[in-house]
């Protein structure tokens, strides 16, 4: 498939971009201080928080990997990302007001007041590579959809679409990255209608649809990988997730009122279950016309070329890069907070100005978006047979639970002590090492009622999720019954869950 695009689609995707960059200019003047820079003065509108969690939730790699599965299984690919959607509505209701409370610049500074030291480091030391590897899944992603709309050599579509949109973060903080998100928003929603209409005329109707789709294609559960185990594994791991990933309780910690964080998820929440079959049916619609594909990856891209008529492809192209450049802005932002808040102020910048931590979380940005383009190039050369969404996954799988479980028995819980925690975190992230190690070695092993499981099925969401997060829980909390908090652990952590408790308070206990 030929590479060039028409002029009013080049126009389009060109105009885009420069008002992405333009916003970051806007905002660069205007970034004074670090909770300016990060967490927008927590005066965010709820509604453009909401927007901008939704753009964060998905990116290049849902029309990539979900677009596939929906297009090889069906339905299926419904029932994942509806299980977001619940995932999103039970964080918001149970913690979406408590990290409001909890937080005051990055989503880690809470970790030293509730348990240590030690544990703030260790999370930000293992959170950083995680979010910076998924990141540069994603820049992955977004560079085959350039590279198969304009021609673009992959490794050139990589590195154009990861500077695009350092370039906005690095200049604007939390306020550029919200305020694109939302123009983001407008033209995702509008791109995705437009194309829905088109992929039923080319069906033929919706009776046609179904007619021929194929056996168990609107199955809620389909192929060898998506099956029940794997449904529930994978509704752990994305609500610990939504619960803890940093760019997305960003989101809760930068509006103004408990009840507005709530709203920000529940927003969210309908958003998604509304949107999800109209964003998947083009790819479903698509199996039952006979699309030619030669790449399940690029079925959404193939779509638009053969549907959409001139001046919308270049909607569509943009639309995309606005899914991807969200999540990514989004992550860039938070991570940086993680590294200038967390590591830089904490362990040699007690002392530094506003004016210097700024520019220290610009540089954090940087080189974060740099490592990610970098990881982004080194994926194109081991890409193999596996979807990405299953790369994904398991990745999401090994790291998340021993993350994530500290994180949120922190807010809610006076049981564990510090050291007790740090064990429960050292055990899951060691269980998902020997996990993974395991899973590279021949053969099979036989559970005790007969169920033969091979090694190679390890690395998977299926059991690296019970792997990683059994051990963390249970070593919590075991530990925490061995090595108690002393009475001046105690004293503390009682206040703190005191403070997050009490629903209304407008402040953060730092």
């Amino acid at each position: 498939m030929e590479g060039a695009l028409n002029t009013a689609d080049q126009a389009i995707i060109a105009g885009f971009f420069l008002v992405m960059l333009g916003i970051g200019f806007f905002f660069s003047s205007r970034m004074k201080t670090l909770q300016d820079y990060f967490t927008g003065s927590r005066s965010i509108p709820w509604w453009l928080s909401g927007a901008s969690l939704y753009m964060s939730t998905f990116s290049a790699f849902t029309f990539v990997a979900y677009s596939e599965i929906a297009f090889k299984y069906g339905f299926v690919a419904v029932t994942i990302w509806w299980i977001v959607a619940v995932c999103v509505a039970v964080s918001a209701w149970l913690f979406a007001s408590r990290w409001r409370r909890a937080v005051a610049t990055s989503p880690l500074e809470f970790i030293e007041v509730r348990y240590n030291t030690a544990m703030r480091q260790g999370l930000a030391f293992l959170g950083i590579p995680l979010i910076v590897i998924d990141d540069g899944l994603k820049l992955y992603a977004i560079g085959n959809l350039l590279s198969l709309y304009l021609g673009y050599d992959l490794r050139q579509a990589i590195i154009f679409s990861g500077s695009i949109m350092l370039a906005y973060t690095f200049l604007g903080g939390l306020w550029a990255v919200l305020i694109t998100d939302f123009v983001q928003f407008a033209v995702l929603l509008a791109a995705v209608l437009v194309l829905v209409p088109f992929s039923f005329q080319r069906v033929g109707g919706m009776s046609e649809f179904f007619e021929g789709m194929p056996p168990g294609f609107m199955e809620p559960i389909a192929g060898e990988t998506y099956k029940p185990w794997f449904l529930i594994s994978f509704s752990i791991v994305m609500f610990l997730s939504y619960s803890t990933r940093w760019s997305l309780v960003q989101r809760y910690y930068s509006v103004r009122t408990d009840k507005e964080a709530r709203k920000v998820g529940y927003f969210v929440a309908i958003i998604t279950l509304i949107a999800t079959p109209i964003l998947f049916f083009p790819a479903m619609a698509a199996r039952v016309y006979d699309l030619p594909v030669q790449d399940t990856k690029n079925v959404y891209g193939l779509i638009c070329r053969s549907l959409l008529p001139i001046g919308m492809l270049g909607m569509m192209i943009a639309a995309m890069f606005s899914a991807t450049m969200s999540m990514l802005s989004s992550d860039y932002n938070a991570t940086a907070a993680v590294i200038t808040n967390d590591v830089y102020k904490r362990l040699w910048g007690k002392n530094s100005s506003d004016r210097t931590l700024v520019w220290v979380g610009r540089l954090s940005t940087l080189v974060i978006g740099l490592i990610a383009l970098g990881i982004g190039l080194l994926v194109e050369h081991w890409a193999g047979d596996d979807d990405l969404f299953k790369v994904m996954a398991d990745l999401a799988s090994i790291l998340i639970p021993p993350i994530g479980i500290p994180m949120l028995i922190g807010l809610i819980s006076r049981k564990v002590s510090p050291k007790g925690a740090l064990v429960g975190f050292t055990l899951g992230v060691l269980s998902g090492i020997a996990g993974f190690y395991l899973s590279s070695l021949p053969g099979s092993f036989t559970l005790p009622w007969g169920r033969e499981v091979f090694f190679s099925q390890l690395n998977g969401v299926a059991w690296m999720t019970w792997i990683t997060s059994v051990p963390t829980l249970v070593g919590m909390y075991a530990a925490s019954f061995l090595l108690k908090s002393n009475p001046e652990e105690e004293k503390r952590i009682d206040e703190f869950i005191s403070h997050v408790e009490a629903y209304g308070k407008p402040e953060a206990l730092t």
